[in-house]
């Protein structure tokens, strides 16, 4: 979702916010506490991490600023958390760049204006972006942030992006209810932004695939042989590569996943030594339906197959992939 600037007055968009977030706030009731507010002087500001939902929206920034999954997932609410843990680590990345508008991992520096309000810098080597963080308006277990987010660059404020955060108070502590009047209901939008992301991940596979290919038959060329298993073709814990250890694929498709695949790879026959050694990688998706749909093999031959197998591993049997 790209942030528009509203063309309603903000007392306007805040109270569409209000009722949008109001009227949802069963779902989360038994997610949120009853509890003061960290900022009301009968709970001293020390009992709610980062002292309010200013504080919180800070960090929240600075987070997904840095593309920071873990630190980001603190400040969900449990129900979104746990949805925000099954998906892909790329939709995982493209959701938090919603918040800062920015595509590479950046560095996030804290500041305030003259009138003390919260300033959010996040710096990439490209391009940096500012987020102004205004006044909290709070509504029981509800806050809600206007922030202005725009451009370093722009001097005039002519692309600023005014849009309101929403905050709810969960167990006495501060996290993300809404960007905008969008409200993030993370198990409702997973499913459909994993569908999104099937595509590119189906590509990735078939990537990792060829890439797999490529380093065991680099393997095969120096050790003349083919290796045991994925781990031999994987980086050394210190050293120089060795049989054991070749150095030539990346961590984690020596562990046998990869962007949402399990990656598998079987030497065919009883012999492993020279050419006549033959060998099938596959690819299959680690939750069918929603990190890919189809699997695939590299056979013996060489010939890649796909097919939606249903999660189950790919077949020699499979069409051929084009």
């Amino acid at each position: 979702m790209k942030l528009q600037k509203p063309n309603t007055p903000r007392r306007v968009f805040f109270f569409a916010c209000a009722v949008l977030l109001l009227a949802a706030t069963h779902t989360f009731a038994q997610e949120s506490s009853s509890k003061p507010d960290g900022n009301s002087p009968s709970v001293p500001s020390a009992t709610v991490p980062g002292g309010g939902p200013d504080s919180a929206l800070k960090a929240v920034l600075s987070a997904a600023c840095s593309q920071n999954q873990n630190e980001f997932a603190r400040f969900l609410t449990a129900r979104n958390k746990e949805a925000f843990s099954r998906m892909t680590p790329q939709a995982r990345v493209a959701f938090m760049k919603r918040f800062v508008l920015l595509n590479e991992p950046g560095r996030a520096t804290a500041s305030a204006n003259p009138a003390g309000r919260p300033i959010i810098r996040c710096s990439t080597p490209d391009v940096s972006t500012e987020m102004q963080i205004g006044g909290t308006e709070l509504r029981d277990n509800i806050a809600f942030l206007p922030m202005e987010l725009r451009d370093t660059t722009d001097t005039t404020g002519a692309n600023v992006h005014e849009i309101t955060m929403g905050l709810v108070r969960e167990n006495g502590e501060w996290k993300l209810l809404s960007l905008g009047l969008l409200l993030l209901d993370l198990p409702a939008l997973e499913v459909e932004w994993d569908a999104a992301e099937i595509d590119s991940t189906e590509q990735k596979a078939i990537e990792a695939l060829k890439k797999v290919a490529g380093a065991v038959e680099t393997y095969r060329s120096k050790f003349l042989r083919l290796p045991e298993s994925l781990a031999n073709l994987g980086q050394p814990l210190h050293g120089a590569a060795t049989a054991e250890a070749a150095g030539l694929i990346d961590s984690d498709l020596a562990n046998g996943m990869k962007n949402g695949y399990a990656i598998r790879y079987v030497i065919v026959g009883a012999s492993t030594l020279g050419a006549p050694a033959k060998y099938e990688v596959a690819a299959t998706p680690l939750q069918y339906g929603r990190t890919g749909r189809r699997s695939f093999l590299r056979d013996s031959s060489g010939i890649l197959h796909a097919a939606d197998r249903r999660g189950a591993v790919g077949s020699e049997t499979d069409p051929k992939l084009e």
